[in-house]
């Protein structure tokens, strides 16, 4: 992904607003404040125990660099007994970098034990509580021993794992938009599916902690070229540079009030942002699905509602919370003048305040001024619901650096 220019002004920013954090001792969190600056880190949902397993000496926090919500669970595609077949090399791609990495895996679908018996990181050999290989029970998930690998920021990182047997199902992030493989002795056999691998986590002395976007598609990236890097996010992350970390928990198809792809945001809240290593903000950008996919919500205040609620428990663990306004998507074939006077509703309780602490504008960045209730052409993907790579980018350019990594008055847009 081609890094983006401004990055000296990005860090003279960072420096002032690190000192005075350090002024009114936030522990070297940027975004922490007020009665919310206490840690965000904590046992991780699903048994995850979110502790730094690092080498005696060793300095630097732990923070996540890449994470995929875990969405379903889907029959082993490669059951044989072949286990040259039951290798799958996840190719993941960092916004932070450090000197160590550990891995979360997840068998969250799963309805038998997985055991997984060779994890590598960029072929360096990952152990669990020193063993060479785990069993994760059913519904959980749980976080390998440190490995020292140099993890480098803004770069392709594969993690490789085998599972000797197919008792699935497999716990899977479909429609990744990046390419990992299956091993074969010939040829790897391309996958879009990131299989068990829900998060890889950096220790780093550069980077001071993870912005967490939380969304559905149009967080995910449905509608950008796979293998490029372009969702909205990785946007971000190429602004700040590897000063900060992003990671994308996006869901294509995902709802806040109702399961679906992926269970409901409401549900799955607490593992996907509050679990996340070094979580310090959460963008949350949900609600479009509601709006338009059958079942329809047709009570806007049930939507930001919903919204409310996250924001309240992010801040109960610290986090600062920026929301992003729908988008429209007139011409899409579930579009209806009654469904869009539902989502405007939902954007004016937005721009009003008292549902985020502050909001990025997303519809009015990227709606055709000739036609508001439509994306501008030159961001639509071709479904008018969905943008494309030029589309994310606007996305990705829209918060003010300086802003995103300081607290602020609830009707502030950034």
């Amino acid at each position: 992904m081609p890094r983006r220019h401004g990055y000296a002004l990005f860090i003279a920013l960072v420096a002032g607003v690190a000192a005075l954090t350090a002024a009114v001792a936030f522990a070297g969190s940027l975004l922490f404040t007020g009665a919310r600056a206490k840690a965000a880190a904590a046992p991780g949902p699903q048994g995850a125990a979110r502790t730094p397993a690092a080498p005696a000496g060793a300095t630097g926090l732990w923070l996540a660099t890449w994470t995929a919500a875990p969405v379903q669970g889907v029959p082993d595609p490669d059951a044989g007994t072949d286990l040259r077949l039951r290798t799958v090399r996840n190719v993941v791609h960092t916004s932070a970098g450090g000197d160590a990495a550990r891995v979360t895996l997840s068998n969250l679908f799963g309805t038998h034990p997985l055991l997984v018996d060779r994890v590598t990181v960029d072929g360096r050999p990952v152990t669990f509580r020193g063993a060479p290989s785990v069993t994760v029970a059913v519904g959980r998930q749980t976080v390998s021993d440190a490995v020292a690998v140099r993890v480098a920021a803004d770069a392709d990182l594969v993690v490789a794992l085998r599972t000797p047997t197919a008792r699935g199902p497999v716990t899977v992030h479909p429609n990744s938009h990046q390419t990992s493989t299956t091993e074969l002795p010939e040829a790897g056999r391309p996958t879009t599916d990131w299989r068990y691998l829900t998060a890889v986590d950096v220790r780093t002395e550069a980077a001071t902690g993870a912005v967490v976007a939380f969304g559905d598609s149009l967080t995910a990236g449905s509608g950008s070229t796979t293998d490029t890097n372009s969702r909205w996010p990785d946007v971000l992350a190429d602004r700040l540079h590897g000063r900060y970390a992003v990671v994308n928990q996006g869901i294509a198809g995902n709802r806040l009030l109702r399961d679906g792809s992926g269970p409901r945001a409401l549900d799955r809240f607490d593992r996907d942002v509050l679990g996340v290593t070094g979580a310090r903000t959460v963008v949350i950008a949900l609600g479009i699905n509601d709006v338009q996919a059958s079942p329809q919500e047709t009570d806007p205040a049930r939507i930001t509602d919903a919204l409310r609620t996250l924001t309240r428990r992010a801040h109960a663990r610290g986090l600062d919370v920026v929301g992003a306004t729908l988008m429209p998507y007139e011409g899409h074939r579930n579009w209806t003048p009654a469904r869009d006077a539902v989502r405007m509703r939902v954007n004016e309780t937005i721009r009003a305040g008292g549902v985020f602490d502050r909001f990025l504008d997303f519809d009015r960045a990227v709606r055709d001024p000739e036609a508001p209730q439509r994306l501008r052409p030159a961001y639509d993907s071709g479904d008018h619901l969905h943008l494309n790579d030029s589309g994310y980018r606007v996305l990705g350019s829209l918060p003010d650096v300086a802003a995103l990594l300081r607290p602020g008055p609830a009707t502030d847009a950034l």
